[in-house]
């Protein structure tokens, strides 16, 4: 019972921490002119990264590195289809012209090289599925490319106009910002941990504790983030708080500890799991370019696709 009291208070407080993270920073972007896209795709998409990250290096290090890749793999799949699909189905998603046109195509372009760099056993027969320093090393110069578009949305001056309130001063947003990303990180731990926990108990396999109950716990804040974001009309937050993620995901999590600790057996990973991956970037592009809106029937799609996905999962 101990376990349980503690994984319901890491949802509670999480979903506080989300609340309070999506306003600060709202109140942040409004008050010194920053797209609220560029918030969303640095602060917020890297700040609940942070239980990926942790997780990525330790396994990795400990040379159990398939962990996480079934983490960077899960959220990716988890990111689009469980929570734009969740957000759009409470919520139709306004996508900005913009996004369509530059931050969705990058994200397309880097899972596509990230699906490619895993395959390397359909290219040659003789060679078996490693993801090695080298691929590592091409995610981190994409995460570059990245960086530098960000970094030219705050030259070029990009502006989103919004009406919503400036709810925090600069100070107590800074402060706000920090807070709720500590008790994200936190929480999703306090979370992750005891699930875990719980599904030992019950002699729950490895694969499902890692696809399911890791890459789901520690897509909680992503979850509660872009669904609170979509409920309040903070569209480009729901937005491009997934898109960072997904890219901080594959391109920093994964990319920078197999480029530190070295190369890394994807024998645990089948075609299907890197074409969920793949689609899951497909599927936010084509259905945000249609009408630039994501519909509730297309959140409909997005949420079969990831039942369909995770049945597989538990009867292979």
């Amino acid at each position: 019972m101990i376990e349980l009291f503690w994984l319901v208070l890491g949802l509670l407080l999480i979903v506080k921490a989300a609340d309070v993270l999506v306003m600060a920073s709202s109140s942040l972007a409004l008050r010194f002119k920053v797209p609220k896209m560029l918030v969303a795709l640095t602060i917020m998409a890297f700040g609940t990264c942070a239980p990926e990250v942790a997780i990525s290096f330790n396994s990795v290090q400990s040379g159990d590195g398939q962990i996480a890749f079934a983490n960077v793999i899960g959220s990716t799949i988890v990111n689009v289809f469980l929570i734009i699909g969740m957000a759009a189905l409470i919520r139709p998603i306004k996508v900005r012209h913009a996004t369509i046109k530059k931050e969705l195509p990058i994200l397309f372009l880097i899972t596509s090289v990230f699906a490619i760099l895993m395959l390397d056993s359909l290219f040659d027969s003789f060679t078996r599925n490693v993801f090695s320093r080298a691929d590592g090393l091409v995610l981190l110069l994409f995460f570059g490319v990245f960086v530098s578009y960000l970094i030219g949305l705050i030259h070029g001056g990009t502006n989103y106009d919004s009406v919503s309130e400036i709810k925090y001063g600069p100070v107590m947003s800074i402060l706000l910002i920090i807070l709720a990303l500590l008790v994200t990180a936190f929480s999703s731990d306090l979370i992750v941990n005891n699930a875990v926990a719980l599904a030992n108990e019950f002699n729950i396999s490895k694969k499902i504790i890692t696809m399911v109950v890791i890459v789901v716990g520690t897509s909680l804040p992503e979850l509660v983030m872009t669904v609170t974001s979509a409920r309040k009309g903070e569209f480009d937050m729901a937005v491009g708080n997934i898109i960072g993620t997904n890219i901080f995901n594959i391109c920093v999590v994964l990319g920078l500890p197999v480029v530190i600790y070295g190369n890394v057996s994807l024998g645990g990973f089948n075609f299907v799991d890197i074409l969920a991956a793949f689609l899951s970037s497909l599927c936010l592009y084509l259905f945000a370019r249609s009408e630039r809106v994501i519909s509730r029937k297309e959140a409909v799609i997005m949420l079969i696709i990831f039942i369909v996905y995770y049945v597989y999962l538990f009867i292979v």
